[in-house]
């Protein structure tokens, strides 16, 4: 869609708008000679100089991204705003950001989106390049003046001439000193007048009688002819960019046209007759093939009815086999699990191993009682033991303590 709309504005502006670019970046590359950004930003930062279409055709997007802000700190700096000059790792997202500010600031309008600009190059990036170039010029007070125009001289063309040809310049440099020479000799004697016009008439009478009869010889009057001949020719310089020429190309070409239009439309004429012939017959044959094949065609129909009929019933019939092939997928996995849990049924009711595992465990659990046994006698022999040391302690102090007394009764 945006290139759509791209498409339409180029329509409207012209045909000349794909091409406006570089006529941009040529003024660009002018006004930046004029701000001497040679010296200024190629030496500083050793870069090359740029050639007349450098920012209207892509060629290397970072290198040209990159020397697009530096050009455009440059400018916004020489314009007199304060801008810090951009490096090769900032974010480009906020460079851009700040370039057009800085070129709104100026009262410039910005009516396309910041993204036009990563590219390096393109119509937006001459566009902001050249709007700052100007507020730079004008922070200068930079004026342009009217061209001056070098003055050539006009080299003479050297033609070679001919000496048995007669040029129409000769001819005329001939009548101007004739001219000058009647010019000069402005005082006339009329006697000198009067003697030349009677032996003017008087020649003019002999001649009269002398062309009564002529006495000169044909074959000396041919070769005196084919020798003069050559003098008589004149021939005239044309020049290609006189507009007489011109019209006269045109006039033979239209006549060339015209002449080569006569014959080819006879033959483009006679061409459509075969043509349109040639249709006539195919679409009789035609009519002809379908009224004797008309039997053919029906039976086709009705076969190709009969087919789309075979088709959908076995359609039907195929879907019916599907889910059948389904529920008997379902059933033969659900026999499979049962046969499986009926092997492990007979496997474990044939195996000894449970057997073996359960005598070993009685065995297991006998010799635990036997132990608990001699525990339990130990600890009841232990018992009896402290039962019976502990009487014989109570006896003894029971004696002992009834034989003071009797001693006492005594004395």
């Amino acid at each position: 869609m945006a290139e759509d709309g791209r498409r339409g504005d180029d329509e409207d502006r012209g045909p000349g708008a794909a091409f406006q670019m570089f006529v941009m970046m040529e003024d660009l590359l002018d006004k930046l000679k004029l701000l001497n950004y040679e010296q200024e930003v190629l030496r500083k930062h050793n870069m090359k100089a740029l050639s007349r279409h450098y920012f209207a055709l892509p060629t290397n997007p970072g290198e040209q991204f990159f020397m697009f802000c530096t050009l455009a700190a440059w400018l916004i700096n020489k314009s007199g705003h304060q801008f810090e000059q951009p490096q090769e790792y900032d974010d480009p997202n906020a460079t851009i950001s700040s370039i057009l500010s800085e070129l709104r600031s100026f009262g410039n309008a910005v009516d396309f989106p910041p993204s036009k600009l990563k590219a390096g190059h393109g119509e937006q990036v001459c566009y902001v390049l050249d709007c700052l170039a100007e507020e730079a010029l004008k922070s200068i007070s930079f004026s342009w003046k009217r061209p001056t125009y070098p003055s050539e001289e006009l080299e003479e063309e050297t033609v070679l001439e001919d000496d048995a040809e007669l040029t129409l310049t000769k001819i005329e440099d001939e009548i101007q000193e004739e001219d000058t020479d009647n010019e000069d000799d402005h005082l006339i004697d009329l006697n000198v007048l009067k003697s030349q016009t009677l032996k003017l008439d008087l020649s003019d009478s002999s001649k009269q009688e002398e062309i009564l009869e002529s006495t000169t010889d044909a074959a000396e009057w041919n070769l005196e002819v084919e020798r003069v001949l050559p003098q008589l020719k004149v021939t005239i310089r044309t020049d290609n960019k006189d507009w007489r020429i011109h019209v006269d190309q045109m006039h033979q070409h239209k006549e060339g046209i015209e002449s080569s239009l006569k014959e080819t439309k006879g033959y483009l004429d006679k061409l459509q007759n075969e043509i349109s012939k040639t249709l006539e017959k195919v679409g009789s044959r035609e009519k002809y093939i379908n009224n004797q094949l008309e039997h053919l065609v029906q039976e086709y129909r009705a076969a190709h009815a009969q087919l789309s009929e075979a088709r959908e019933r076995y359609q039907q019939a195929s879907g019916g086999v599907t889910d059948r092939t389904r529920v008997l997928a379902e059933i033969t996995e659900e026999l499979e699990k049962v046969k499986q849990e009926m092997e492990e049924k007979g496997s474990s009711m044939t195996d000894g191993a449970p057997l073996v595992k359960i005598k070993q465990a009685l065995t297991k659990l006998k010799q635990e009682t036997v132990q608990m046994d001699i525990r339990i006698g130990v600890v009841e022999h232990t018992l009896l033991q402290s039962k019976l040391k502990e009487k014989s302690n109570m006896t003894r102090d029971m004696h002992a303590t009834i034989l003071p007394e009797s001693t006492i009764g005594a004395y």
